[in-house]
């Protein structure tokens, strides 16, 4: 089988292109540097001629509170065009199979807590980052209109926050984790007395390695066929604070943590529901620890031969 992976060099896309090669599987991995997805006749005429039998849809504008505040029409737009180009590209291509790779962000801010798959669209989005929000649930609603329209066995997973190798620690637009693991580390490494970090710690957060997101989008492409989207998470979360704590111990930093109160805190809490996809027969395997104490290990090794986004 030939799985074209959109977003091959992110996240996401990496971890994915890893877990379909090593299954055996012919993997054509693109990025902007192979096809700019934001320009519809090029990515036409690629889908055409690679001929691919899945596409994976994990190419995306991402970033964290700070960069979604800053940038919503950049983050509505282009996520918007991006999904739309490749999914009328791989209909026009007749590709059989197509997983659009969402957010947990789709949900409502005072969601009812776990988070169930049918609580989409029943309140107000979380304003932060509503317009990557909207995006995503614009992809979902195309994704079940090819069903509905073109009998397209195409499906939705919603991950919750990943992390691990690859991923984007850049502060002005890197998401809690990286961003925690860049400020420990770089703070060690020149003996700062302190880090700083956003917000009050006390919103709960659920982390899912990026590995275990991969061996759910191999599972669900071959067994998984509706137009319900999937959550992906581990089903457990934990306090900020307790999450700075973890990233502190296991980088080695014993400084103050310092809280910003000023800065926002985005949605208190955002724990997905994943007994849908346990029922399938997935379930995570990484520990938090392990998989941030090998993220860690990633990041210092990556900023030494300049590969880390930084």
């Amino acid at each position: 089988m030939r799985v074209l992976v959109a977003g091959a060099t992110g996240l996401a896309g990496s971890a994915i292109a890893k877990a379909f090669k090593s299954q055996g599987q012919e993997v054509v991995e693109i990025n902007r540097s192979v096809v700019n997805l934001l320009d519809f006749e090029a990515t036409a005429r690629f889908l055409k001629a690679t001929k691919p039998h899945l596409v994976i849809d994990a190419a995306a504008k991402v970033g964290g509170i700070s960069a979604n505040n800053s940038y919503p029409v950049e983050f509505l737009a282009n996520n918007l065009q991006i999904q739309s180009n490749l999914m009328q590209a791989a209909h026009e291509a007749d590709v059989e199979k197509f997983l659009f790779l969402g957010s947990s962000c789709i949900y409502p801010r005072n969601c009812p807590q776990p988070i169930r798959e049918e609580y989409l669209l029943t309140g107000p989005l979380e304003a932060s980052n509503s317009a990557y929000a909207i995006a995503k649930i614009a992809g979902i609603e195309l994704i079940n209109s090819y069903r509905k329209q073109h009998s397209r066995r195409w499906i939705s997973l919603m991950p919750t926050n990943l992390y691990g190798p690859r991923d984007n620690f850049n502060l002005q637009d890197s998401h809690v984790l990286p961003a925690f693991i860049r400020r420990f580390v770089d703070a060690l490494e020149t003996n700062k007395p302190s880090v700083m970090l956003w917000g009050s710690g006390t919103p709960l957060r659920e982390f899912l390695h990026v590995d275990d997101l991969a061996h759910a989008v191999v599972m669900t492409s071959e067994s998984y066929d509706s137009s319900m989207h999937l959550n992906v998470g581990t089903g457990e979360d934990l306090p900020i604070k307790d999450l700075a704590l973890l990233v502190a111990s296991l980088t080695g930093f014993k400084g103050e943590i310092i809280w910003d109160r000023s800065k926002p805190d985005g949605t208190l809490r955002k724990l997905l529901d994943v007994s849908q996809i346990k029922a399938l027969g997935w379930k995570p395997t990484i520990t938090l620890s392990d998989g941030i104490a090998s993220t860690i290990a990633w990041y210092k090794s990556a900023s030494a031969s300049g590969e880390v986004r930084k």
